[in-house]
């Protein structure tokens, strides 16, 4: 049974393991509330999932420990159970798809785990997890389902708690709902009046979902850059708990999470996959109206990106934030055109940053022509400003 002293004694327990990841006041990020993160994209293998492998390892009997223990993750689940084992002295196997990503899989091998690449896609490696446990007598260790799994990741609730107590929300990504059960736990047992909401990907809200018809549903399908929360059914333990201490669950697009990516690249220097960013995804875009001038903490879940997707992310949340746009011009094919529409765009601050000329199609006119030109902007008063000054100048955008 999960209590606040286990949460304690998990918090005692993982001194030993994990590093401290103290709040940072970030108040640019938000024009609507003051934001704090809890950067948890700085922990041991980059991921809060550490906390919660290490406190249910630790628990483990002897004979327990000595025949091991198995997961199935292609992700920071692994990289957690790997370390924990690690630390604790004990053999660890992985189940993997045999589509990981190679990084990912290489930095699990990195903390001393036995990796087993299994045909397929996740399902079926959870089920070669689950037929290994019983062929071996190896400890199951679930990602997110599981009392003192939940009880390490509630030592998050009490750090936010010691450093600031009189923090008014906090932000939780949430998957199947292991880390919002135990932050909500520990801070409503500590503070009720402490509002906790979950964050999820608009396109993987299971627990969304399961929470607003009053039932755990099972979704068909996941499609979202935060790949780290893409479950497709909470578990039994969390639905619970979320029910009885989270105060709301909001969804985020992709567009908004690449968004809060950008920014906390650009104002605080700091690394976040899609999971870890949609809490800040949720304050910059003003999910929880009624937070507005009040402090919230943004728990930043975790930071491995995998980098070869990293540069169309931001590419995103350039897009997203008004700091890049496309302008398509209706235009005469006749000499001097396209430097009208450059000079227009320059004289308002804007950077051209290339441009595509094109024959126009049928239904135009014969000697008509398109221009395609990708800019560089401020915000989305800066694009408004420049659509404006180039129809004031006799240009025709087209779709603006």
């Amino acid at each position: 049974m999960l209590t606040l002293n286990k949460i304690y004694r998990a918090s005692h327990v993982l001194k030993e393991a994990i590093r401290p990841t103290a709040l940072r006041h970030a108040p640019k990020l938000s024009k609507e509330c003051d934001i704090y993160l809890k950067p948890e994209c700085l922990q041991m293998t980059g991921s809060f999932k550490v906390r919660g492998a290490y406190f249910k390892i630790s628990q483990l009997s002897k004979e327990e420990k000595e025949k091991g223990v198995i997961a199935c993750s292609a992700g920071n689940h692994a990289q957690g159970v790997a370390l924990a084992a690690q630390k604790n002295g004990i053999p660890a196997l992985i189940c993997l798809p045999d589509g990981a990503p190679i990084s990912k899989v290489e930095a699990t091998r990195s903390y001393g785990a036995d990796i087993c690449l299994v045909p397929g896609v996740y399902d079926d490696a959870y089920a070669k997890a689950l037929q290994l446990k019983e062929e071996k007598g190896y400890t199951f260790i679930h990602p997110f389902n599981d009392e003192d799994v939940i009880a390490g990741q509630g030592t998050i609730g009490l750090e936010i708690l010691d450093e600031m107590p009189n923090i008014d929300a906090i932000f939780v990504p949430v998957g199947g709902g292991g880390l919002i059960s135990g932050v909500a736990f520990a801070v409503k047992s500590l503070n009720p009046d402490i509002k906790v909401y979950g964050v999820q990907a608009t396109g993987a809200p299971s627990m969304f979902n399961s929470l607003h018809d009053g039932k755990i549903e099972r979704l068909e399908s996941v499609s979202t850059i935060a790949d780290g929360i893409a479950v497709k059914e909470p578990g039994d333990l969390t639905f619970d708990f979320c029910q009885k201490y989270v105060d709301d669950i909001v969804t985020v697009t992709d567009d908004e999470v690449s968004a809060a990516i950008l920014a906390l690249i650009e104002d605080q220097k700091m690394i976040s996959e899609g999971a870890g960013a949609v809490s800040l995804a949720a304050a910059m875009f003003n999910k929880v109206p009624s937070l507005k001038g009040k402090k919230v903490c943004c728990l930043i879940s975790g930071g491995n990106i995998d980098v070869t997707i990293l540069s169309r992310v931001i590419s995103r949340g350039l897009l997203m934030s008004g700091r890049r746009c496309t302008f398509t011009v209706e235009l005469m094919d006749k000499p001097g055109q396209l430097v009208g529409v450059s000079t227009v765009i320059a004289n308002c601050g804007g950077n051209v940053t290339s441009v595509h000329h094109e024959r126009a199609n049928e239904g135009s006119a014969v000697n008509g022509c398109f221009l395609r030109v990708t800019v560089e902007t401020r915000n989305a008063e800066h694009i408004r400003a420049i659509k404006q000054a180039l129809a004031e100048n006799g240009f025709k955008l087209v779709n603006a």
